[in-house]
């Protein structure tokens, strides 16, 4: 099909520019924006009057649930969220049962994205079996079945020697190694920062310095293997300060942070919300606003959603005693926007932490408009504020700390290949 999406602002996150124009597409391409090319005949237009046209999301965290827990959501519910939410590429995490260490289980999630036929579904294998933290996948045969990266979710590994091979095993097959950084040790037994509030509400603490103790051992693994190295969801600046600081001195690693991580502190602990039980833990004001800089500096290239959708009966317990983690493909863009409103980021530069920052981590085509491109592209309505409600809402999990809240920036269409799967 040839479409043309018009009247709109076209924003550019390479050279961070937002020009009037719009974009032409044919047989699931790119083929012009800016200007319409010579004799194109769209047989369908999309006015994106008032709108702002840019690149499909692509986040780097989301737990599909699917295969082993569609209590919590399916691959069709999950990428149906997604559409709606502007995310056209999301990486599953490999926390399904059976564990995604196997290429029979990644080809089964692929299949049923593609008959879902929402979302573009990178699956991330396991770094060892079962996710046990032992012995090593067989990730030759993980990427050989299209996996970019591997990790372990989370879970620790038996030692550093473990982590050793397992980085130089990835380096060997051009792997990138997904690390979420947390000392087991350290947080052991923890829920919330390990700080004033937690003390006052009698939580059990997690330290920063178990997230930070982590990336020390992990970067000076990375020095010794060379591995390429993606640490997810960061909770501290100190930990954005020092994988900056590895990677000027020329270490392949990158990182990237949660939007709520990017609003939420740790004195939303006040109430006992159980949708404030998050993994990693909601840090400092001081944390919030240094990983905020360095977002804004380019230290932090990505920002994802961390998205973890639950049954309602996973949250309904003693703060302590409830599932960590929040559905948030829906809440992603307008969080990321509400910085642009603070003045954190100009509105290309946000857009950039969403779609080049991403796709640059495990080098996906995605993530700019240019000709030959995937036509994977979404119409954003910026000024338009939302209800996050029941009647607004995609995912099977309901569990995000801003449930009842208006937020602002709307997403009016979403593309994959050309494909209009929002709304629809």
């Amino acid at each position: 099909m040839k479409l043309a999406i018009v009247n709109g602002l076209v924003c550019d996150p390479v050279a961070e520019t937002l020009t009037p124009g719009g974009v032409w597409i044919a047989e699931g391409k790119i083929v012009a924006t800016g200007s319409p090319p010579p004799d194109f005949t769209p047989q369908r237009e999309l006015d994106a009057r008032g709108g702002v046209i840019a690149p499909g999301l692509i986040d780097l965290s989301v737990c599909l649930r699917e295969p082993g827990f569609e209590a919590k959501g399916t691959i069709a519910s999950e990428t149906r969220a997604a559409a709606a939410g502007g995310v056209t590429t999301v990486c599953a995490l490999p926390e399904t049962q059976p564990v995604a260490d196997t290429p029979a289980v990644i080809e089964l999630i692929r299949e049923r994205a593609e008959h879902a036929a929402r979302a573009r579904v990178v699956p991330v294998g396991a770094l060892t079996c079962g996710l046990g933290g032992e012995r090593l996948s067989e990730m030759h045969a993980l990427g050989e079945a299209g996996c970019r990266a591997v990790g372990n979710a989370g879970r620790p590994l038996a030692n550093p020697l473990v982590w050793r091979r397992a980085l130089e095993y990835a380096a060997t097959y051009g792997l990138t190694v997904f690390v979420r950084p947390q000392d087991p040790w350290l947080a052991a037994g923890g829920c919330a920062h390990e700080g004033e509030v937690a003390t006052r509400l009698g939580l059990p603490g997690i330290p920063a310095s178990a997230e930070t103790v982590a990336v020390a051992q992990i970067l000076a693994l990375v020095a010794d293997s060379g591995a390429r190295v993606h640490f997810s969801c960061l909770s501290t600046a100190r930990a954005a300060a020092m994988i900056g600081a590895a990677a000027t001195d020329g270490l392949p690693v990158s990182c990237d942070v949660a939007a709520h991580q990017l609003h939420l502190t740790e004195q939303a602990l006040e109430g006992f919300d159980a949708s404030v039980h998050l993994a990693p833990p909601l840090r400092t004001l001081a944390d919030r606003d240094g990983l905020r800089r360095a977002l804004a500096e380019g230290t932090v290239t990505a920002v994802c959603s961390d998205h973890r959708p639950h049954e309602e009966d996973a949250k309904l317990d003693v703060f302590a005693a409830t599932e960590p983690g929040a559905a948030g493909l829906e809440t992603l863009l307008p969080l990321v926007l509400a910085l642009v409103d603070e003045g954190v980021l100009t509105l290309p530069r946000a857009l950039a932490r969403l779609t080049m920052g991403p796709a640059g981590v495990l080098g996906l085509e995605g993530g700019r408009l240019q000709p030959g491109a995937p036509a994977d592209v979404i119409v954003i309505d910026t000024e338009a504020r939302w209800p996050i409600d029941a009647d607004h809402w995609y995912s099977r999990g309901r569990n995000t700390p801003f449930w009842g809240q208006t937020l602002k920036g709307k997403v009016r269409y979403t593309l994959v290949d050309g494909r209009i799967v929002h709304p629809g």
